[in-house]
């Protein structure tokens, strides 16, 4: 891609959890780098993240992969029209590495600091390489530690729909898979796991709330468990496909008919599918199955804006700089912060 001179280029900034991420966005949408250091394999012997090793892996890292996210965008810092950081919500030692590096750029290059929600962040990745998505629609985000139904009625405007009372569905993922033995993240081993085995072999629960667009995971993550140790009690041999895909199956079903049914009650005929558990191919495979019945059109990121990355950031940063967003020193995290 050629640059204009009125060309938008922002520098996103991500470390809520346990990427260290870069990345320049031009315009809102072109991704010219997009940087991910990953600590998947440090945090895979402890079975999770732990946050105080994470901050540190993000500490010795942030400035590589910021310089090489300018290197492979061929820009310098005085190219930046501004930096946009992830505050929150997110592991507080975590987000105060990115957000305080991004403020460091903002003061030396004299150019706007931005702070983005990472959900905001999220639902922004649909945006990136796709011009021809646009609000208003229905975002549904699910990932390990959050899941909405959003309606974005306009480019940082957003209507909550529903969310998790509990567990989100990427944290039920991890936990079931633990108790099966296998490695973390378990998002990616169960998804594996349950193509050999039968996703009605084992009748688990679908929670039903009074909000019908609310989402809980919690009491089928407990019913797997209990079916794996009343199983283990009597001595019957487990088959961890079938357990792995039966219960797969009782998220991706839940997902898929709270966001249809989230289209249908504000009257959306688009529907994105943001966040880590995106990449489910399960789920991608339903939801293209219900959405052409129904006739919404569905956008699911590429899978590598789909997991934590910083081209979301920088893309959500771009419509704050558009509207003069801007944050200033003061801007603190906040690992709690709502959308």
């Amino acid at each position: 891609m050629s640059l204009a001179k009125d060309d938008i280029k922002i520098l996103g900034i991500e470390t809520s959890c346990d990427e260290t991420a870069a990345a320049v966005v031009i315009n809102g949408g072109f991704v010219a780098s997009n940087v991910i250091f990953s600590q998947i394999d440090i945090h895979k012997i402890h079975g999770g993240v732990v946050p105080e090793i994470a901050a540190r892996n993000h500490i010795g890292k942030i400035d590589i992969v910021v310089q090489n996210a300018l290197d492979e965008a061929g820009l310098g810092l005085n190219d930046i029209n501004a930096v946009a950081a992830t505050h929150g919500p997110g592991l507080i030692g975590a987000l105060l590495v990115g957000m305080n590096f991004a403020k460091g750029l903002s003061f030396a290059a004299n150019i706007p600091l931005i702070g983005i929600n990472h959900l905001e962040g999220h639902i922004a990745s649909a945006y990136l390489e796709n011009s021809n998505f646009t609000p208003p629609f229905v975002a549904l985000i699910v990932s390990g530690g959050h899941n909405h139904l959003v309606h974005v009625t306009d480019y940082g405007k957003y209507e909550v729909l529903g969310r998790t009372h509990d567990d989100a569905a990427g944290e039920a993922f991890d936990k079931v898979a633990r108790n099966l033995g296998l490695p973390y993240p378990g998002g990616v081993q169960i998804d594996r796991l349950a193509k050999e085995g039968g996703p009605q072999a084992i009748a688990f629960p679908r929670a039903k709330l009074e909000n019908l667009l609310d989402f809980s995971f919690s009491g089928l993550k407990s019913a797997v468990l209990n079916y794996i140790n009343g199983a283990k009690m009597k001595g019957q041999e487990l088959n961890h496909a079938d357990i792995a895909a039966s219960f797969q199956e009782a998220v991706v079903d839940v997902l898929v008919k709270n966001a249809v049914h989230a289209c249908q009650t504000v009257g959306s005929s688009k529907l994105a599918v943001v966040g880590g558990v995106a990449c489910n191919s399960r789920l991608r495979e339903l939801l293209t199955q219900k959405c052409a019945e129904l006739n919404i059109a569905l956008h699911i990121p590429k899978p590598i804006f789909c997991t934590d990355n910083a081209a979301m950031i920088a893309a959500a940063g771009y419509h704050h700089y558009i509207k003069g967003n801007f944050a200033d020193m003061s801007l603190n995290g906040t690992p709690s912060l709502m959308l």
